[in-house]
């Protein structure tokens, strides 16, 4: 069942001048935690750990592997981020998405320079955040790695090359169908990957639908990417194993 939406946020949170207002306010003042509701710290310690303690894995895609499930806390943490502006969870989301691409390399994850290729967003979800949720996670992610030693840095090479229909109650069959040919690579895209080694990323997989089109889009540019990451799955194969 798709999450439940979010209540609206007032106008002046989806301008960028609003949402840099809440990004400020966020840090001035003290925020319940987003996945529990701890009082004052927009992270409690058990919500942190949530995101730290599963071991990363595939999901259904077995080229793309997810830092957690998709369950609370951490769908909260997402939520948070996504639709209510919950900036500074940036850092922690992106430090477990960090953690999801370096299990989807394995091996290969020093053979060459990472460039994290982050799911479009659409131009209309954009503006009524006031910001590109995925685009940040993988700036996040890029960091986090460069900090374990990684020469890894992010960048949009992706858009919408046609509206597709909202894939809440799609099953996966009609998901493909949905999005195919929805994507293409941006004219850049071969420059931007010159000796780099792409790596798909997003904030949450469930069919795998939207990580296989947009695996088709770059491959179609002749940038084939054989990885994949997100921060979490709602379906990862094995079960995860705790710590």
């Amino acid at each position: 069942m798709p999450p439940t939406p979010s209540p609206a946020r007032p106008p002046s949170a989806r301008t960028p001048f609003g949402h840099a207002l809440a990004g400020l306010l966020d840090v001035l003042l003290p925020a319940d935690c987003a996945g529990c509701g701890a009082e004052r710290t927009q992270l409690c310690p058990a919500c942190r750990h949530a995101l730290t303690a599963t071991r990363p894995g595939p999901t259904l895609l077995p080229w793309a592997h997810a830092a957690a499930p998709y369950a609370d806390p951490v769908r909260q943490l997402l939520l948070a981020h996504k639709e209510r502006g919950a900036l500074r969870l940036a850092g922690p989301l992106g430090e477990a998405l960090g953690r999801a691409v370096r299990s989807a390399l394995g091996a290969r994850a020093g053979a060459a320079p990472l460039l994290l290729v982050p799911m479009p967003s659409a131009r209309a979800a954009v503006r009524a955040r006031g910001h590109d949720p995925t685009l940040r996670l993988a700036g996040a992610a890029a960091r986090s790695l460069r900090r374990a030693g990684l020469d890894a840095r992010a960048a949009p090479l992706l858009r919408h090359a046609r509206p597709v229909a909202d894939q809440a109650g799609l099953n996966a069959a009609e998901r493909r169908r949905n999005l195919h040919g929805a994507l293409t690579a941006l004219p850049r895209a071969r420059r931007g990957l010159a000796g780099r080694q792409p790596v798909l990323v997003d904030d949450l997989v469930t069919t795998g639908a939207s990580l296989a089109e947009a695996a088709r889009a770059l491959a179609d540019a002749g940038l084939p990417a054989r990885a994949a990451a997100t921060v979490a799955a709602t379906a990862v194969h094995p079960p995860a194993q705790y710590t």
